[in-house]
């Protein structure tokens, strides 16, 4: 680049030529203008902060991207001053046209303060689990590699099982990440993961729940890392405050003391409360100042301090608490954003609308008369790069003001609230500004061949969960799919992308089109005899119920088909109902199912207690296993009893906080242990009732709970416990050998082989079978009844239990969501209570 300082703008990607084209630019002189490839900017337009709007803006004299630098002249177009080492957005925020200005004194000052808070040495490494172009991912690279630590480079997501290879492989002591980034690690099922080296966790980059701040330090002090919370603002070069770890669990709600070489003070705010200020920083790693057009750039020093715009307190101990914002900027999924710039640019789009912050989330309130709440959603999610599922709209017809006339933000918020809830995406995803992206991708972060394959995805989830509100920054899970709906999806979703990886369902729609797939192989079979990819559990769910029905009509005499599916139940419930979401959200998807299973249920056998004496009352009701009598009619829907009361008993438990922490800190352990606690009732040392005992719900637990714990098993050690337990618990449980092989055979498959090879002709009939297997099991003997119990009897059952799915299915979901909502507003008022109880 020559002698002759220049300004270099550099489209940082997490790789080796991004890293030493940066170093070797800031050892040489050179200013560097950090920022997201080119490419995440689409063809439809750039985004404000995007790189070639900075090209515009700034003028670069050279352009670095990977290997390949592109000089635009021979010498500078700008006045360079001496100190100016980096220009960064502030703090990965959009909505905003200053860059921060850092000088080399501003890197080498933070860098050492993070290696003295952290106690980086050269034995460690980490992971680039966050964009270098933002100001925290940066400080993770450049802190450990001035002390001569390593630093995995790469762009896979934390919810990937190849970065944990990669990480084990390279012996990671510290993985750094935002508050999303928890959750993700949470439905990866990080805390059974074997991670032998692994000695620090880091999060900033927002807030997050002191709740969560504890669960995690608590997780670590069980599994042998600790738990580093920290706060720091890129005009602050990255870090200004960590929060000792041996105080993670005791004081969850703070952010700690300066760093080294730094002090915080407490200005007065007019109308704060006592004791309370805005945070202002001084210290060695505060900017040079900002630059808003390029004549900036000549400027030196102009602030020894900074002010955060933090509402903070100190608390007995000393530490640092963050109470508010003074500012109208709010940190939405990692991005600050600037509130007043969002509403002036609606404004210039002609609409009036009053925009506020959300925790993770941007509330938008249109006041314009007739206006189009899609449209303004869409705007602000694209033009500022915030995902469109945390951006929520809605239409206010009159404003709430004060006695004094000003308008109550306050009040409004509370009116926008009630709407959605926030979905980030991934952390690691996250730029400054504009979203990090792989080169191949457009303007919502879709690679250009998943432009069509994220909508026609987005649309399918539409379709089939009907959720039109979707959005490609929603996963399968986010949308409440159940264990029903993914048997349809995970096949319609094949025939999309190819073979889909294993994490499919917890991945957001813009991540799962950008992931690597496989095509099916060339095949000179024809098309109905090629190989498609099932998952075990669907073949399992198809092929249970059909030989149910067959076993009922005397065609097959195979029997255990029902008990087999319970631990399939099992296995669906920790796969979609213990997703990444909180407590409240886990609860009310819990009994969003509950509701699926329970109405149609309820409703049918209703019908037959009306036109049958057999039945008695305790049938729709589903409470046979507690007032029902010994005769075997009422006993035929044991299995839809033992499944609902098992959901909400599990409802109530996961309900208990304590409960909830313990099965994200031990995601294998729970389940284990109540499986060796279902024994009780499997080998009768507490008597549940003498007829039926194989359907009563206590005496199945233990088979439920095994499937729960089959899909938290991870590691070959914990299948081989299972199997042990299938071994030593199967055999004698019926007093029927056969029908014990059957069962212990089935789980075993469903532990070992998560995904199988069938002929392309199957799948047509195994996936309306699995998907309306519930249905099929309600009206299989009042069929053949009519029929006959026949082949043909069989065949009829199945294909009227597969209508019944049809036509109720859009009936009950909304009733499933509606009850999944009363439950989480009840929960959360509760939770709300019990904290405000707890502070007073």
């Amino acid at each position: 680049m020559g002698r002759v300082p220049r300004l270099v703008l550099l489209e940082a990607s997490n790789d080796v030529e991004s890293i030493v084209t940066l170093l070797a630019a800031l050892s040489g002189g050179h200013p560097v203008l950090l920022c997201a490839p080119t490419e995440a900017q689409g063809s439809g337009g750039a985004h404000e902060a995007g790189a070639s709007a900075w090209w515009e803006s700034w003028n670069p004299d050279v352009i670095a991207r990977g290997e390949v630098l592109e000089e635009r002249r021979p010498g500078t177009a700008h006045d360079l001053h001496p100190d100016l080492a980096l220009l960064m957005s502030t703090s990965g925020s959009t909505g905003s046209p200053k860059l921060v200005r850092l000088s080399g004194d501003n890197l080498d000052c933070n860098s050492g303060q993070i290696v003295d808070a952290l106690g980086i040495t050269a034995d460690d490494v980490a992971a680039t689990t966050l964009p270098l172009q933002y100001c925290y991912g940066l400080s993770v690279v450049l802190s450990h590699l001035s002390v001569g630590a390593s630093v995995l480079l790469t762009d896979l997501s934390v919810v990937d099982t190849c970065f944990w290879e990669a990480f084990r492989k390279a012996g990671g002591t510290i993985l750094a990440g935002v508050p999303y980034t928890y959750d993700l690690l949470e439905a990866a099922g990080f805390a059974s993961m074997d991670l032998p080296r692994l000695r620090l966790l880091t999060q900033a980059g927002g807030r997050m729940d002191p709740v969560t701040v504890r669960r995690w330090a608590e997780l670590g002090a069980d599994r042998g890392f600790e738990l580093a919370v920290m706060y720091g603002q890129t005009e602050a070069t990255a870090r200004m405050a960590t929060l000792p770890t041996h105080l993670a669990a005791t004081h969850p709600s703070a952010i700690g003391v300066a760093v080294r070489g730094g002090a915080f003070r407490l200005d007065p705010v007019d109308g704060a409360p006592a004791r309370v200020g805005e945070l202002v920083y001084s210290g060695g790693n505060v900017m040079l100042g900002y630059a808003e057009v390029p004549a900036d750039l000549a400027r030196g020093a102009e602030v020894s301090e900074l002010r955060t715009g933090d509402l903070a307190r100190f608390d007995a101990d000393g530490l640092v608490e963050i109470v508010g914002r003074r500012s109208r900027f709010a940190k939405v999924c990692g991005l600050r954003i600037d509130l007043d710039r969002v509403e002036s640019g609606l404004a210039d789009g002609g609409r009036t609308a009053y925009v506020m912050d959300g925790g993770d989330r941007l509330l938008v309130a249109l006041a314009t008369p007739g206006g189009d709440v899609t449209a303004v959603r869409r705007e602000v999610s694209e033009r500022y790069a915030v995902p469109r599922a945390a951006v929520v709209v809605t239409e206010v017809t009159d404003v709430p003001r004060t006695a004094s006339g000003k308008v109550d933000r306050p009040a409004l918020a509370a009116l926008v609230d009630a709407f959605g809830d926030p979905t980030c995406p991934t952390p690691d995803r996250l730029s400054a500004p504009g979203g990090h992206v792989s080169p191949a991708e457009g303007p919502l972060g879709v690679s250009h061949r998943g432009n069509q394959s994220g909508e026609a995805i987005r649309a399918l989830f539409a379709d089939l969960l009907d959720r039109p509100d979707a959005t490609l920054d929603d996963s399968f899970v986010t949308l409440r799919g159940d264990s029903l709906s993914y048997v349809e999806a995970s096949v319609r979703l094949e025939g999309l992308l190819g073979t889909l990886p294993a994490s499919w369902h917890t991945r957001p729609i813009r991540e799962l089109v950008a992931a690597p797939t496989e095509e099916a192989p060339t095949s000179r079979w024809p098309e109905w005899l090629r190989g498609r990819t099932l998952e075990t559990s669907v073949v399992l769910r198809g092929l249970a119920i059909a030989i149910i029905v067959l076993t009922h009509a005397g065609v097959l005499e195979v029997r255990g088909g029902a008990h087999m599916l319970l631990a399939v139940a099992g296995y669906a419930f920790a796969r979609f109902q213990l997703s990444g979401e909180g407590r409240v959200g886990r609860v009310s998807h819990i009994l969003e199912s509950v509701t699926r299973i329970a109405v149609p249920s309820a409703v049918w056998i209703g019908v037959l207690t009306l036109v049958d004496e057999r039945y008695s009352w305790w049938n729709p009701a589903l409470l046979t296993s507690i007032g029902g009598s010994n005769v075997h009619p009422q006993w035929r829907y044991w299995f839809i009893e033992a499944v609902v009361h098992l959901l909400v008993g599990l409802a109530v438990l996961l309900s208990i906080p304590a409960i909830d922490r313990l099965e994200r800190a031990r995601p294998f352990a729970l389940p284990v242990g109540l499986a060796v606690l279902g024994l009780v009732f499997r080998y009768g040392l507490i008597d549940v009732g003498s007829h039926h005992e194989h359907g009563r719900p206590l005496v199945v637990l233990w088979l439920f709970v095994l499937g729960w714990a089959m899909a938290r098993a991870e590691v070959r050690w914990q299948r081989w416990l299972l199997t042990a337990y299938i071994g030593l618990v199967v055999p004698g449980f019926f007093g029927d050998p056969e029908r014990e092989a059957t069962i212990a055979v089935g789980l075993l498959v469903l532990l070992w082989v998560r995904s199988v090879r069938v002929p392309a002709f199957v799948v047509p009939l195994v996936v309306p079978i699995a998907s309306a297997s519930l249905f099929i099991y309600l009206v299989q003997w009042e069929v053949m009844g009519r029929v006959g119990y026949t082949p043909l009897g069989a065949v009829v059952a199945i294909f009227t239990g597969w209508i019944a799915w049809r036509g109720a299915a859009p009936l009950v979901e909304p009733l499933a969501r509606w009850v999944g909502a009363q439950a989480s507003r009840v929960l959360s008022k509760s939770s709300r209570t019990v904290v405000g109880s707890a502070g007073s």
